[in-house]
């Protein structure tokens, strides 16, 4: 009995989930069925996050595609409004060259414009005087000299200082310088040679000079290196030279003026050459307005000879705006020709070459230049200043004055004189 019911026992312990090995069993049932739903949750969740994954990589393609597709759609409507605007632009062009073959015709039927001259239009005024010896001859009494005079003044601005207003007030003046400025000891040897110290170029500063003729018969009295001196010392002061084959050109305000000098006494009519070629070189230079300056003529000859008349007018025929002359040291007459003017001489200026001359009267020659579009308007803008080479009525204090009164009338009457052969009518 006990052994039937022992083994029924056991056997309803299998069969019963709740007792014994069959519990075990149940929960080793209960624990694999767990984990079975979590294994079945994972790949659930897992195909989810793919699910996801393959949704958002199809949105990205559908974006790239759209995307594509808008941008190929501008590309085709950016071409089509460049066909437009291009065939436009062809129509235009038919048209405009239609225009313009229209308007070559009238204007071959009628006149063609002229182009308009862009040249500078302006005015200049130069302000020219004569023979200016800033220095004295080794040989001479110093005690009556230049040199002495400005050693005993002290101030270089002595010598300017009556005619300072004058010239501070134009554009441009100009002188002939006649003597070296130089510390050079080597002497020509001839009559007469004169020379200055360098610190003289302070008397022409000092008077408003802004250029120097040196082509004259005592530019060299120190030799080359006298006159090579003279021309560095007088341009290292700000004022420019000019003479034999140099030219130089004058700024004012965009007006050019293009200075040349002709050494007439060596070579008579055949320095003409020389003057053709330094007016060319200026008209290369682009000079608006061309003031040749000459040294001729015959001293203490109020007028001039044939060799002066002819160069003047041949350098006026060849452009030149002005003719200036010097050397004889006296007043010469004015002469209008081609509607330009030459002074013949203008006598001596500031001169040392000399303590007292007999004459004394000399001038300041004044032109404005007027110009409209590069050309210069022909308006006899001339004035003549009489002066006197001194301010002293006895001697040479080398103080260049202007005349007034019956003084000032007597010398303008002298240059009137000299004038009158040349039917020139002066102020």
């Amino acid at each position: 009995m006990y052994n039937a019911c022992g083994y029924f026992n056991v056997w309803h312990s299998r069969r019963n989930p709740v007792n014994g090995i069959g519990e075990r069993n149940t929960e080793e049932k209960m624990d694999n069925g767990g984990d079975r739903k979590k294994k079945g949750q994972k790949i659930r969740k897992n195909r989810q996050i793919l699910g996801f994954g393959a949704a958002g990589l199809v949105c990205l393609v559908l974006i790239v595609v759209i995307a594509r597709g808008l941008l190929a759609l501008r590309a085709e409507k950016q071409e089509a409004a460049r066909q437009q605007s291009s065939t436009q632009t062809r129509q235009e062009q038919e048209a405009g060259n239609g225009q313009d073959a229209e308007t070559q015709e009238n204007q071959s039927l009628d006149t063609v414009p002229v182009e308009e001259n862009t040249g500078v239009s302006g005015q200049v005024t130069i302000s020219a005087a004569g023979d200016c010896t800033l220095g004295t001859d080794e040989n001479f009494d110093y005690s009556t000299s230049l040199p002495a005079r400005y050693e005993e003044e002290g101030d270089p601005g002595y010598f300017f200082r009556n005619v300072r207003d004058i010239f501070s007030a134009d554009d441009l003046t100009i002188v002939n310088l006649e003597g070296p400025l130089t510390t050079a000891e080597e002497r020509a040897d001839k009559q007469f040679s004169f020379k200055g110290d360098p610190s003289y170029t302070q008397i022409l500063t000092s008077g408003s000079v802004e250029a120097c003729n040196l082509a004259n018969n005592h530019s060299k009295d120190y030799g080359t290196q006298g006159y090579e001196d003279t021309i560095a010392n007088v341009e290292a002061a700000g004022i420019q030279t000019f003479g034999y084959e140099r030219t130089a050109v004058f700024d004012s305000d965009g007006i050019k003026v293009g200075l040349a000098g002709v050494y007439e006494l060596a070579e008579g009519i055949d320095c003409q050459d020389d003057m053709t070629a330094a007016i060319q070189a200026l008209k290369d230079a682009g000079a608006d307005v061309i003031v040749v300056s000459f040294h001729w003529g015959t001293e203490k000859e109020n007028y001039p000879d044939e060799t002066q008349q002819a160069l003047a007018h041949a350098a006026i025929d060849q452009g030149a705006d002005l003719v200036l002359g010097h050397h004889p040291h006296v007043l010469q007459g004015i002469e209008k020709y081609q509607g330009k003017y030459i002074v013949y001489s203008l006598g001596n200026f500031c001169f040392g070459g000399n303590k007292n001359p007999s004459d004394k009267d000399t001038m300041i020659f004044q032109q404005t230049f007027t110009l409209e579009n590069g050309e210069v308007v022909s308006d006899d803008a001339i004035r003549i200043l009489p002066c006197r080479i001194t301010s002293s009525d006895d001697y040479n204090n080398y103080q260049p004055t202007p005349a007034e009164g019956e003084e000032a009338e007597r010398i303008l009457g002298r240059i009137r004189e000299y004038s009158q052969g040349f039917g020139t009518q002066l102020p």
